[in-house]
């Protein structure tokens, strides 16, 4: 293989690649990044055998050809060096890289050792705008658990009905849910990891083009221009998140979201996490005292709002409750409560698209 690519474009697409790359693989040759040429485009292709991702970058080829190179040396060598054309040159394992003054000279793998991609036949594709998948991932993918003893909950239900398309993430304490239009005639439910979502939102650009999906047998294969992203999907049973986003509400709050969040952000300061990161709030009388106490002090907070019903006691884990508010783009939110023991229910004005459901932190009446 003998190549000539811009540095620029060559660094970027590395840096792509090293997404479908695992820090915990057993497998030497999973440490490296597959370079092929095809076409006049030098490929570059990353997996961990539960995502992979192939990224196409253009060059001149001079000599057709491919090589697996460990992927942290390969992208530490190209990120330091400077933009100008590199020149690559394989024979045998033996990888030569110039630009300008500065000459490496590396070991790589045979590319017959590089495992297979998944071959996608028979699927089904729809499409959804860049913006609105990337905005879908950013409200929906921080509500996954990490706990590996439930896979389900480590990714995020994508269903397709009725010409909506709904993007759903729990882990037994909050919900997120974000819905969008789609014009689609396919019906879909499927669980995608965590991780591969993860990945996809730092590769994904903003702009107003559209990524392409198509979902087939086990697996999904996002299609972004000149990236494609495979990731397998999850398997089991995903909870039946619907029978607990209630639609009645004993009292109800408007608030100002920003105002709400840096007064959360303050409380938070002296939760203890080993306590539950712990803040409650009072609300009564057109306002919300919100709390939080440790050995170190104390600290109140109040905002005045306008409420609906019953006066609330309610104390939730302030990482929680945040993590749901800081994603919603909207200047006022809604909270609903139906007492003290059951989640709130957090909403956009006047935009039911999103909701975030927290469930709260069981106290005593005489704690608050």
């Amino acid at each position: 293989m003998k190549i000539k690519i811009n540095q620029r474009d060559l660094s970027k697409h590395i840096n792509i690649a090293q997404k479908g790359i695992s820090a915990r693989t057993t497998l030497q040759i999973l440490d490296g990044i597959l370079l092929e040429t095809y076409k006049d485009k030098l490929k570059l292709t990353g997996t961990d055998l539960e995502m992979s991702i192939e990224t196409y970058v253009d060059c001149e080829i001079e000599k057709e050809g491919s090589i697996v190179v460990n992927s942290k040396i390969f992208g530490d060598i190209i990120k330091k060096l400077p933009n100008a054309p590199i020149y690559i040159d394989v024979d045998n394992n033996n990888i030569n890289i110039k630009c300008e003054n500065s000459e490496f000279n590396i070991l790589g793998n045979s590319a017959k050792e590089y495992p297979d991609l998944p071959i996608i036949l028979e699927h089904t594709t729809f499409q959804l705008p860049n913006d609105l998948f990337k905005s879908a991932i950013r409200q929906t993918v921080f509500a996954t658990t990490q706990d590996e003893t439930r896979p389900s909950l480590t990714g995020v239900l994508l269903e397709i009905v009725d010409n909506n398309i709904s993007f759903v993430a729990l882990d037994g304490y909050r919900l997120a849910l974000r819905k969008l239009p789609i014009k689609s005639d396919v019906e879909i439910k499927i669980i995608i990891p965590g991780r591969a979502l993860n990945e996809l939102n730092k590769i994904i650009e903003d702009n107003d083009s559209n990524i392409e999906i198509a979902t087939a047998s086990g697996h999904i294969v996002f299609n972004i221009g000149d990236t494609v992203v495979y990731s397998r999907l999850l398997e089991g049973q995903f909870f039946n998140y619907k029978e607990i986003i209630r639609k009645d509400h004993k009292t109800s709050v408007i608030v100002n979201k920003k105002a709400f969040q840096d007064s959360l952000e303050r409380a938070s300061l002296l939760a203890k996490e080993e306590k539950a990161n712990l803040v409650k709030l009072s609300i009564m009388d057109g306002q919300i005292l919100i709390r939080s106490n440790s050995e170190i002090g104390n600290v109140n907070e109040i905002i005045m709002t306008e409420i609906d019903g019953e006066v609330v006691n309610i104390a939730f884990n302030s990482r929680y409750i945040l993590e749901g508010i800081k994603v919603i783009d909207a200047e006022d939110i809604k909270l609903n409560f139906m007492g003290s023991l059951n989640p709130c229910i957090i909403n956009p004005l006047q935009d039911e698209n999103y909701t975030y459901l927290v469930l709260p932190v069981r106290l005593a009446q005489d704690d608050f």
